[in-house]
């Protein structure tokens, strides 16, 4: 146990590493030549989180989606931390990984800071503050650079959008508290390649050399979050950045919470301040970013359908009602019919929908719900499966435990699940086909959970519980996987789910299975 505990751990650990780190400019950083300072990184007590300092060559770290989930929109984020540091999780990588669930490109901009002349960066400022017209002296000295390497980096990632399939007229910039007054300095001193497509101050500080500036008459698109509450008083800042856009009629949407204080980042604080990263996905929704620009989907549409789910979610969990008609239109098997149940998730879903002859022809009922996982599925296999009386199920499903739809599990917990459908299918006269996992190199909609070696771990318990309970083991993953271990490209459409030509593969097999059981007395 210790050993499969480790394994998943180093799993975890892997899942931090970024794709890509690109330095912000081609050799010399200009206005900072001599600095000779080598970056560094601490863990500060006193902010609660990981922080980066010195920072003299500054870079972009990319996180990027994989192919097939990538919506064209690209996001740049600028830590905050007073000009002296930059609170790189939590205003910075946090947000990039949930982004990349949504499809969005997002690249971590460590942007130039004061040099720090200790290992502790955030004792030092705040020693400095307690001479406040020093310390802004010196933190307004580096703002000019900081500044000039958010324009390059909106150049640059537009220069790349290409190759990291980004739309170069979908890239954003979101800044909190310092990294908020360098994000909008950016959207103020932006022209041509350099202007980003929309801006999100997050409590942002604006400093005197930022409010000189003032938006133009095609300002981007607007976000602002902040709390009442902000400890350094920095509510104002907002409002007054939203008072300039709304003057030069430009987009603008704010969100201004009661509490929260000030850098609350992506931080749980259990407070109403913890879903503004929800509110910038809607707004970005909204805006038609999420969506590609030679899409014909209606925003207002797919909220309304992404409500509708969250409602079910919340009342039937389990989805019960998915097949409640269907079950009772569907009455007893017919004298002689040996009738099978195909018991899974979207893989199962999809089968019926590319290959509904193999469905029509047969006394096969399909009873898959996109989604899923094997604790939905315990909880409706009585209706779905048992009260439908059939000869047989074909239980394929774990997919999406591993893909945590419903929260994070165990290799045990999802063997649990199953093994409690077997037993109920078991009690009641149903012979059991047990699948292996379709092989998985990553999930579109959930990136970066590296299911490869998790999927292989799992199937190796489906196969030994299915020998030790004398039940039926269908091996899919064989006929499927490549060398990464994910699944044949020529079999998959986004990693995941199969082609017509994946589902051709799988069908002899199950129906070679299905004759077997069936004549097993």
């Amino acid at each position: 146990m210790r050993i499969v505990a480790l394994f998943f751990a180093c799993i975890a650990l892997c899942q931090t590493q970024a794709q890509e780190v690109i330095p912000v400019w081609d050799g010399k950083v200009p206005g900072s030549e001599k600095w000779t300072w080598s970056e560094g990184e601490m863990y500060s007590d006193l902010w609660d989180t990981r922080v980066v300092y010195n920072v003299a060559k500054p870079t972009l770290t990319a996180y990027i989606p994989p192919e097939g989930r990538r919506n064209g929109a690209a996001v740049i984020i600028c830590p905050g931390g007073a000009f002296h540091a930059l609170s790189i999780d939590s205003e910075g990588i946090d947000l990039a990984r949930k982004l990349n669930e949504k499809g969005i490109a997002a690249f971590v901009l460590k942007y130039r800071l004061v040099r720090s002349l200790t290992s502790d960066p955030v004792r030092e400022v705040s020693m400095k503050t307690a001479n406040w017209n020093k310390f802004h002296e010196e933190s307004a000295s580096v703002v000019p650079l900081s500044i000039d390497d958010g324009l390059q980096a909106v150049r640059l990632v537009r220069q790349r959008a290409e190759s990291y399939g980004i739309d170069p007229q979908r890239i954003g910039i979101v800044g909190f508290s310092a990294g908020g007054a360098v994000a909008l300095g950016v959207a103020y001193r932006g022209k041509g390649d350099s202007k980003p497509d929309f801006v999100a101050p997050i409590y942002a500080y604006v400093m005197p050399e930022i409010e000189k500036d003032q938006p133009g008459d095609d300002a981007p698109p607007l976000f602002i979050a902040a709390a009442t509450d902000d400890d350094l008083g920095l509510a104002s800042h907002s409002v007054g950045i939203y008072n300039q856009w709304l003057a030069r009629r430009r987009p603008a949407e704010m969100h201004l919470y009661s509490q929260g204080g000030h850098g609350f980042g992506m931080r749980d604080l259990s407070l109403p301040s913890d879903t503004w990263a929800d509110r910038f996905l809607e707004w970005m929704q909204v805006q038609g970013l999420l969506q590609p620009r030679s899409s014909n989907v209606d925003v207002r549409e797919s909220i309304r359908r992404s409500r509708e789910r969250v409602e079910r979610v919340a009342n039937d969990w389990a989805w019960l009602n998915r097949y409640k008609e269907e079950n009772e239109k569907l009455g007893p098997p017919k004298s002689g019919e040996q009738r099978v149940v195909f018991m899974g998730n979207s893989i199962t879903a999809g089968w019926i929908t590319h290959r509904p002859e193999f469905f029509a022809s047969r006394p096969y009922i399909n009873r898959g719900i996109s989604g899923q996982t094997t604790p939905q599925m315990l909880i409706r296999f009585k209706q779905d499966v048992i009260n439908l009386k059939p000869a047989a199920v074909v239980i394929l499903a774990g997919i999406n435990d591993i893909a945590e739809n419903t929260g994070p599990t165990t290799p045990e917990a999802i063997l649990d699940n199953l093994s409690g459908m077997v037993s109920l299918a078991k009690a009641h006269g149903i012979k059991v086909i047990l699948c292996s996992v379709l092989p998985a190199y990553d999930f579109p909609w959930r990136p970066g959970l590296e299911p490869a070696p998790k999927v292989e771990h799992l199937n190796t318990l489906i196969k030994e519980f299915a020998e030790k309970n004398g039940v039926y083991y269908l091996d899919y993953y064989s006929s499927l996987v490549d060398e990464r271990k994910g699944m044949k490209k020529a079999y998959a459409r986004d990693e995941v789910h199969p082609t017509v030509e994946g589902y051709k593969v799988m069908e002899p097999l199950v129906e070679d299975a299905i004759r077997k059981v069936l004549k097993k007395k």
